[in-house]
């Protein structure tokens, strides 16, 4: 069994619903295969049960014949043990095709989740995202796992229907033409069953994506007072989604009742006139026997059909949403190309686009300019911005770090960071944001996800950061769990755990975006100086209006209107231009 996840999922084919359930089937075709290799011969093995037990009937008990009788047992037997193992080895293969075909899926979305950064988010709830890995892939999943069972349903159909229509023609039409309008019939509850499936799944989406923004603001809500009219719109939107669940249970409830009942009349209606025929000497007893039993072994594949009737519209939905979300186009056009350089360290991924521009890449220690706000950046030094508006100086750490919507003009000794593979601009310039995203698993982890430092490097990084604290809380020091977002350390501990993290990429150029808004005075005063000392030599970019920060910074850089308007140290700037000395004060003490 190949393991999972896939190294690479493959490039989906987001024309329809339709063609990415065929496409996710041609990826895992072999197993597919054998799940209905496996199905056919299970479902026929029982196909033949009713006739073998016939044949015993008339050539063995009826006419006496104790060889007869004991060499239909035998077939009995192993028709029963064929039975068993294709049984087993069926389920086997449905489970496997279920969950490769969700784990792909699931794959497939958590790099577009990479790969587009803050695109998705923007162009959809977090919640549908959430809702499109936790329950689309899975209904998709499903399909592939009654596959088999629905290929084993077709072939002992017509098995039986061959069987039949060679003991009793009229029988076997009855079979062979009321089974498809048995299912047929389903249509009718399928269709409003879709409907309804939608809108719950839509509904469903808009409550989570509701229940994650209002955790993610529960403290700001309680600062303001609003904890009870979210509550209000969450109740409303819970309200929404159990009455759409009734209406989707009511319709179900119709489906299921419909699976039950329909089989029921065609076994009666079977049974019926087989009966009749018997009497009247045109089927022995043993083929009533037969009739009967095949009249009850087909409930089995009726329900199949049906149920992959079901599945089939719940997979077709789901595909839908997941081309929604797979359909996002990233910021960057280059970003799916080399996902892995971030995602997985692989920093030698080469993107396709820059490779077809053939761009040399610039040598190490070299001016970075932004001609956008005409902020040069000298190789080497610790380099502040500050700005009156922090969106400002946001923007230009998105576009040092190749981040945005827009093709960024950033420059490295005059060659453009546009052109370049983006694996190497993710290797060169690391962009630390201000708001840390921490992840479950260990802190060690946490901290060096490609595990290329010892502890020593670890714990220097995090002494830089002024982390002592956070090690000394841990009983299991850098081995110790991290929560889900990291919600067992505070604000300042995360903020500092994520500045440990950037540290240690050991990039040339490192771009940190209010790395010590969230802690003390004190603490941000050892972080000042220790970051100052830590990176001496590489080059250093602060997007910052601490005092203690900017006064340990080699160069500082003022931006008035998304513009460089000064340029000095802290103290030169303090005393020559007013407007940065107001919006220093206005950010902390003088």
């Amino acid at each position: 069994m190949q393991r999972l996840p896939y190294p690479d999922p493959g490039v989906p084919d987001l024309r329809t619903p339709l063609r990415f359930l065929r496409w996710v089937a041609r990826g895992q075709w072999r197993t597919l295969s054998w799940g209905v290799i496996f199905g056919v011969i299970w479902m026929v093995s029982q196909a033949l049960f009713p006739a073998a037990v016939g044949q015993a009937i008339d050539l063995g008990i009826i006419a006496k014949n104790m060889q007869a009788l004991v060499v239909w047992g035998g077939v009995l037997v192993g028709l029963g043990a064929v039975g068993a193992l294709a049984g087993a080895m069926r389920h086997r293969f449905a489970v496997e095709n279920w969950l490769r075909a969700s784990f792909r899926c699931m794959q497939l979305i958590g790099y577009k989740a990479a790969d587009t950064g803050e695109a998705l988010p923007r162009r959809m709830p977090t919640g549908e995202v959430v809702a499109t890995v936790a329950s689309d892939s899975m209904r998709l999943g499903g399909l592939y796992d009654v596959a088999a069972r629905f290929a084993g349903a077709i072939v002992s159909y017509v098995v039986v229907a061959v069987i039949l229509l060679s003991k009793s023609r009229p029988l076997g039409l009855v079979i062979l033409i009321g089974v498809p309008v048995l299912v047929s019939t389903l249509s009718f509850i399928l269709r409003p069953l879709q409907r309804r499936q939608a809108e719950q799944r839509e509904q469903s989406g808009k409550l989570i994506t509701l229940g994650a923004d209002t955790v993610a603001g529960l403290r700001v809500l309680r600062g303001i007072g609003g904890e009870q009219q979210f509550l209000r719109r969450y109740q409303e939107q819970s309200q929404r989604v159990r009455v759409v669940g009734v209406r989707v249970a009511g319709v179900q409830a119709s489906l299921d009742a419909a699976q039950v009942l329909l089989p029921g009349v065609f076994v009666v209606l079977v049974t019926w006139l087989g009966a009749r025929f018997a009497l009247d000497g045109t089927i022995t007893p043993g083929d009533l026997v037969q009739f009967y039993g095949y009249a009850a072994f087909l409930v089995m594949p009726l329900r199949t059909a049906t149920e992959f009737a079901d599945r089939a519209t719940r997979a077709y939905i789901a595909a839908g949403k997941i081309i929604r979300v797979l359909s996002t186009e990233p910021d960057t056009k280059d970003a799916v190309a080399t996902r892995h350089s971030q995602d997985t360290g692989d920093l030698n991924n080469t993107d396709a686009h820059a490779t077809r521009n053939a761009t040399v890449e610039p040598p190490h220690g070299v001016t970075l300019t932004d001609p956008a706000s005409n902020v040069t950046i000298a190789p080497g030094q610790l380099t502040a911005i500050v700005s009156a508006r922090p969106e400002e100086s946001r923007a230009l750490a998105d576009r040092l770090g190749r981040f945005g919507r827009t093709r960024t003009e950033v420059h490295l000794d005059g060659v453009s960071i546009a052109d370049l593979p983006l694996a190497t601009v993710r290797r060169r310039i690391v962009v630390s944001e201000i708001d840390p995203r921490l992840f479950t698993g260990s802190l060690r982890e946490e901290l060096d996800p490609h595990g290329i430092h010892d502890d020593e490097a670890i714990l220097s990084a995090l002494m830089v950061a002024s982390g002592e604290d956070v090690m000394e809380a841990l009983p299991s020091g850098l081995d110790s769990d991290v929560e889900e977002r990291g919600r067992s350390f505070s604000g300042g501990q995360r903020q500092r755990l994520a500045l440990t993290r950037a540290l240690l990429r050991a990039a040339e150029t490192l771009v940190l975006v209010e790395p010590t808004s969230a802690v003390d005075t004190h603490t941000e005063a050892r972080i000042a100086v220790r970051l100052a000392s830590a990176r001496a030599g590489r080059t250093t970019v602060v997007m910052t209006s601490s005092p203690l920060m900017l006064d340990q910074a080699d160069a500082v850089i003022l931006l008035a209107d998304g513009k460089a308007a000064a340029r000095g140290t802290h103290k030169e700037l303090m005393a020559t231009s007013p407007a940065y000395k107001d919006t220093v004060v206005r950010g902390g003490a003088t």
